[in-house]
This record gives C-alpha cells, structure tokens and sequence, in this order.
C-alpha cells in the first residue's frame, strides 16, 4: 500500500499513479511570501522567503558575518545561494533589520546597510558591495573560479558600479515573479514600484 500526498498550493500538486492509493490532502493558505510556513510534504519552498531559518553569529561563533536586507526576496534568495556554496559553516548571517546588528554594529549605519551587503570578518574588518563579493570569493572554495575575475587590477571601481544598480533595483529585481513586498518596501526604496 502507498501513501499518496496531495498538497494543493496555488498552482502545484504532487501524485503518483500507483496503485493502490490512498490520498491524503493537506490544504494551504494563501499567505504573505515572507512569512515562514513549514511545508507538509518537507518541501522548503515556503521558507525560501524568509531569513528566519539561517545561521546565525550565536550559532557560529567563529564564522564571518553576512549583513543583508531581511525584507528583500532578492537578497534573501542571495544569501540561501551563499549558505548552499559555505558548506564549511564559515558564514552566519544577519538581517539588517534586527536590532542586534545596531548593537554590534554601531559604525554602520542604516542607510550603508540598505545600499549595499556587508561581511565583517573574524578580524573585525569590514566589506561591503562589490568589495564584500570579491571577499566571498576567495573566502569560500566554491567561489574560487570567481577569484580572478573580481581581482583584475582597478575594475573594483566597475564591479562597485554594477553592484549598485543590482541594489537599487533589487525589489523589483524580486518582483519579476509577481511576490508582494513586504509592508510595502518596493514603494520605498530607491523611487521603484512594486
């Protein structure tokens, strides 16, 4: 006998034509993006929005910081891809918008923050934008092949630029699949819309 799971989602439905079947159906609200569900079949994609689930300072103690718009499905997706390349626990990462960061943090400001992702390393040292990527590169193995591309000499300049108009436009950027802001923020930041 096969368990069958059913899981109606919007647009997605999983079966299989086995015989024999039992169906089990596990309906799901329509909800905020943004906001954590747990899934009933063990598929992550509702916690893909949030940055609730990702390591954190106090978990890895040791590891280098990643600073980045909590509120941004851009960048929360940009992160999950960091965590996937770590593999080694050498990132944690912290939403701009939790108050410890101000704590911790203090020589940073908000408005630095919203412009651009920032690593602070075990030393203390600070780098934010391109210059944080360029870090990433050599920081994490997976990303080595990136290296010599984001060290030619005097491009940082170019790669800065181009990390800003990524920035500026990230939550529209994020909006391509039609997900809503949250709390508005696409209507805020940086004069875009939606």
């Amino acid at each position: 006998m096969r368990l069958l799971l059913v899981k109606k989602q919007q647009r997605n439905s999983y079966f299989s034509s086995e015989d024999p079947v039992i169906s089990l159906s596990v309906d799901t609200p329509k909800s905020d993006p943004l906001v954590a569900t747990p899934d009933a079949i063990g598929n992550d994609e509702a916690m893909r929005y949030t940055p609730d689930d990702l390591p954190t300072p106090a978990e890895r103690p040791g590891a280098d910081i990643v600073i980045f718009d909590g509120k941004c499905v851009f960048c929360i997706g940009q992160v999950r891809n960091l965590l996937k390349l770590d593999g080694k626990d050498r990132l944690a990462f912290m939403s701009l918008h939790d108050p410890e960061v101000v704590q911790r943090f203090p020589d940073l400001t908000y408005d630095q923050m919203m412009k651009q992702m920032y690593v602070i390393d075990s030393a203390g040292n600070r780098y934010g934008g391109a210059e944080a990527v360029r870090y990433l590169s050599r920081r994490l193995p997976k990303l080595w092949i990136l290296a010599p591309l984001t060290h030619i000499p005097f491009t940082l300049p170019i790669q800065q630029w181009v990390y800003d108009q990524v920035a500026k436009r990230r939550y529209k950027i994020a909006n391509k699949d039609g997900l809503e802001c949250d709390g508005g923020t696409c209507s805020v930041h940086f004069g875009d819309k939606k």
